[in-house]
Formats: structure tokens, C-alpha cells, sequence
């Protein structure tokens, strides 16, 4: 009989490329996906990777084994959820996935959330971007995530993904305290015409967002500064280095040096709650659902 963990470190070779993708998708070691596949060419007597220069390719044989082990992984995740739904408890591993800002400043308490009320419940958090998390899901990394979009730089949603608002995100020009604007009651793409902006890198939906939204008026806007993590950018903006867009959602408090001033109009992100539709009746994933809303709304209302 054909071990279901061997199966599934073939099929996460086939899905990510390579041997250390699987393990970092599968949480384990590149040895350890490597002798899981060994055994598994032992158990089939097939070659199931061949060398490639530096790398490995799976063979017409391993390709075959892999299309069926996605079926038989499926099958597996079905079961398992019909006998999660009979028990009717969130119990076992919930592995969850959200964006940086979210995973600040709404998981935290929905994981204390989930602790009190299903303390059976095992949630393990991993930070991804939007699309990272999408995918993640859509291939069974990840049990549910936490995403966003801006309605001019829409995510699209896989097939056998599922997905359900939790609410809107605004955010909100940042401004040293010093520069013209800062006393202003709300300012606009023409009124920051030439500023040099501090944003997220190339590729990142909060930076698309900002280029199309210039760009939709007509401009260009001058991208000086490009970084990732928030903190880096209000660090700059306490010294009085450029202007920035940042949403309110796990922004916390402002140092005294840095204004937040209302963008009209009003820059919106979606924040959505994602999981496998397949998954969608495991008492697991709908008691995490109910507490991201409940969290949500509570934080709102603060």
C-alpha cells in the first residue's frame, strides 16, 4: 500500500518545482522530502526524480503518480472533513495564512479568541502576501488566510477557493508634521503632484494601487523610497523624508513627528476571509471564520 505522506511530498515536488519548495511548503527539511520520494521509488520500484544539473525533474512515471495523488489528497481532505463535521467540534491543526498588517492587527485576537472558546483547536499563522496566500489555499498549504485588494488592483480568486468579506480597510496620506499639507483636511493626487513617495516594492498590490491611482489622474507618481515593512516607512517619515499611503488597519499610533491626512478619494481595500470551498463545513474553519468577523467588527467599534 502506497504511504500517504510519500504521496504527498511527490505531489508538492510536482506543484513548486523543486525539492526545497516542497519542504518549505511542507514544513520539512530537503532531506526529509528527498527520502520520503527515495522510499516512495522503492515502494513502486520506480525512478520517480531525475537528476537535472543542479536540480531534479520528475519523470512520466512521477507525473502520473502525482495527478493521481492529488486525487487521492482530496479524497483524504473530504474524509476528514466529513468526520470533523459529525463530531461537530473545531478540533486538530488550522493552518492560516494573512498579510502583514492583518496579521497584526486582527489575528492576534482572533487567536486568543480561539483559544478560550476551542482549546482543541491547534491555529498556526504564517505571514504571506495576498496572492502567496491565495495559492497556498488553493493548493492545501494553507486551511484558510486573511487577503485584500484595492478595487482598481482586484485579486483574482482560484476555482476551489472560497471567499467572504470581513470589511473595508481605509488609509490615509502620511505626512512629516513640518510639510505644507500636514494641517490640510483632506488632499488630493493634484496636491501631492511631485511629492517623493515612500511604498511598497514593485509587484505589491498596495504599490500597484498607488500607481494607478496616479496615474488615473493624469501622473506619474515619483516612487524615491521602496520598502516593505510599515515601521521602515514611518521611520522616514519621522525624520521628514517623503509622503506615504498607509492603511489604518495594524497602522497603531503615530509617533509625534508624522500626520495622518484623509486622500480623496478615499483610498478602500477589501479585506476578505479565503478557505477551499471543499473545507468549507469543518467546524474548524467556520468557528475561525465567525471569530475574524467577530474581531473585526469589535475593532471597528473601539
Amino acid at each position: 500500500m502506497l504511504d500517504l505522506g510519500r504521496l504527498r511530498a511527490l505531489h508538492a515536488v510536482a506543484q513548486h518545482g523543486s525539492v526545497g519548495a516542497a519542504a518549505t511548503a511542507l514544513g520539512y527539511t530537503p532531506s526529509a522530502v528527498s527520502q520520503q520520494i527515495a522510499k516512495l521509488e522503492r515502494e513502486t520500484r520506480t525512478t520517480l526524480l531525475e537528476r537535472r544539473g543542479r536540480g531534479v525533474a520528475l519523470t512520466d512515471a512521477a507525473h502520473l503518480l502525482s495527478a493521481t495523488a492529488g486525487q487521492v489528497l482530496a479524497l483524504v481532505e473530504h474524509a476528514e472533513v466529513a468526520l470533523e463535521e459529525q463530531r461537530g467540534a473545531a478540533v486538530g491543526e488550522l493552518r492560516v495564512g494573512a498579510f502583514a498588517t492583518a496579521a497584526r492587527g486582527l489575528l492576534p485576537a482572533a487567536v486568543v479568541r480561539l483559544a478560550e472558546r476551542h482549546p482543541q483547536l491547534d491555529v498556526r499563522l504564517v505571514e504571506l502576501d495576498p496572492p502567496d496566500c491565495l495559492e497556498a489555499v488553493a493548493r492545501g498549504e494553507l486551511d484558510l488566510a486573511v487577503t485584500h485588494d484595492w478595487v482598481n488592483a482586484p485579486l483574482a480568486v482560484p476555482e476551489p477557493v472560497s471567499r467572504v468579506r470581513l470589511g473595508e480597510d481605509v488609509a490615509d496620506v502620511l505626512l512629516p508634521v513640518a510639510h505644507p499639507l500636514a494641517r490640510r483636511e483632506s488632499v488630493t493626487p493634484e496636491d501631492l503632484a511631485g511629492e517623493r513617495w515612500i511604498c511598497q516594492p514593485e509587484g505589491t498590490i498596495c504599490h500597484d494601487w498607488l500607481v494607478n491611482t496616479f496615474r488615473g489622474a493624469g501622473m506619474e507618481p515619483d516612487l524615491a523610497y521602496r520598502i516593505a515593512e510599515y515601521e521602515t516607512q514611518l521611520a522616514l517619515l519621522a525624520k521628514g523624508i517623503g509622503v506615504a499611503l498607509l492603511p489604518r488597519l495594524g497602522r497603531g499610533a503615530l509617533p509625534g513627528s508624522v500626520r495622518a491626512v484623509p486622500f480623496r478619494p478615499t483610498p478602500t481595500r477589501r479585506v476578505f476571509a479565503v478557505w477551499r470551498t471543499q473545507a468549507g463545513r469543518r467546524p474548524a474553519v467556520t468557528t475561525t471564520l465567525a471569530a475574524l468577523r467577530d474581531c473585526w467588527e469589535q475593532r471597528e467599534t473601539a
